[in-house]
C-alpha cells in the first residue's frame, strides 16, 4: 500500500503570472539546477533561474556553452527542474535573448505562459548536478527484456531516488513492482539494493525514461550511508548560495 503522504499526486497546470513568478522564485532562491532540452537534439545542458518577475524570466550562461548558438538560431526549448521533490517544467516558443546581469552572461525572456508543476513525494530530495549525476544499474528477476538497465541517478532522498533511462523502456518495467538488483556507483556506492518502481514516464521529445523508485528493506548501514549522503549534497548547495553573494 502506498503511504498517504508519498503517493504520487497529479500534476498542476500554473497560468497566472503570480503563481508562475512565485514558484519559479523557488528555482532562483535555492539555486536549484534547470536541465535544457532542444527538440530533436541529443545533448542536454544545465542552467540557473537567475532573475524572475511576472513579466521576465532569465537563465544563467549554458553549460556547456555551445547550445547558446540553439537560442541564437531562435530554438524552442524546454526546461525542466526540481525543487524538494517537485518537477517544475515549462516550454520557451518565444524569442530570448542574449544579455548580462551584474556582468554575467544570461539569457532574458518572457514569464512563460503556463508551468507544470508536479508533487512527487513529501520527502525533501537533493538534486545532483549535470557534470556529477551517478550511474545506476536496474536488474531481477522480473526485469522484462534482455539485459539490465543501465541510466543515471538525478536525485536523492532519504526514501528514495530518481532515474534516468535513455529511450522508451516503459514496457520492461511494472508499477508497483519491487526489483532486488539496483546498484549505484561512486560516491554513493550501492549494490545489490531492493527498490520498488513508484513512478514512470516516458518523455517522447527528449527520447527518454524518468522512473522514481523507493528503497526497499534497506539496512541499518545503509540507510544512514543514504541520509548522510544527502545531507552532503544539501551542505554543498548551501554553501555554493553562499559563494555567490
Amino acid at each position: 500500500m502506498f503511504d498517504e503522504a508519498d503517493a504520487p499526486q497529479p500534476p498542476k497546470v500554473l497560468t497566472t503570472p503570480l503563481e508562475i513568478a512565485a514558484n519559479l522564485r523557488l528555482l532562483l532562491e535555492s539555486h536549484d539546477p534547470l536541465m535544457i532540452t532542444f527538440p530533436e537534439r541529443d545533448q542536454r545542458f544545465q542552467s540557473y533561474v537567475v532573475h524572475v518577475d511576472t513579466d521576465t524570466l532569465a537563465l544563467d550562461e549554458m553549460i556547456p556553452r555551445d547550445g547558446e548558438r540553439f537560442i541564437e538560431n531562435g530554438e524552442p526549448f524546454r526546461i525542466e527542474g526540481f525543487h524538494d521533490g517537485v518537477r517544475i517544467a515549462w516550454d520557451c516558443n518565444t524569442e530570448v535573448s542574449i544579455s548580462e546581469i551584474d556582468g554575467n552572461r544570461c539569457y532574458r525572456g518572457s514569464l512563460p505562459d503556463e508551468v507544470t508543476y508536479h508533487q512527487r513525494r513529501n520527502a525533501f530530495r537533493a538534486a545532483l548536478k549535470l557534470s556529477q549525476l551517478i550511474d545506476v544499474t536496474l536488474d531481477g528477476v522480473r526485469l522484462r527484456g534482455l539485459g539490465a538497465l543501465r541510466g543515471k541517478l538525478l536525485d536523492i532522498s532519504a526514501t528514495g531516488c530518481k532515474l534516468r533511462f535513455e529511450g522508451d523502456i516503459e514496457d520492461r518495467l511494472q508499477l508497483g513492482q519491487v526489483y532486488e538488483k539496483f546498484s549505484a556507483g561512486a560516491p554513493l556506492g550501492m549494490s545489490q539494493v531492493m527498490v520498488e518502481l513508484r513512478h514512470l514516464h516516458f518523455e517522447e521529445h527528449i527520447n527518454t525514461t524518468f522512473a522514481g523508485v523507493r528503497f526497499h528493506n534497506l539496512t541499518g548501514q545503509l540507510q544512514r550511508k543514504v541520509e548522510s549522503f544527502v545531507y552532503q549534497l544539501q551542505r554543498e548547495a548551501r554553501r555554493f548560495d553562499k559563494d555567490d553573494y
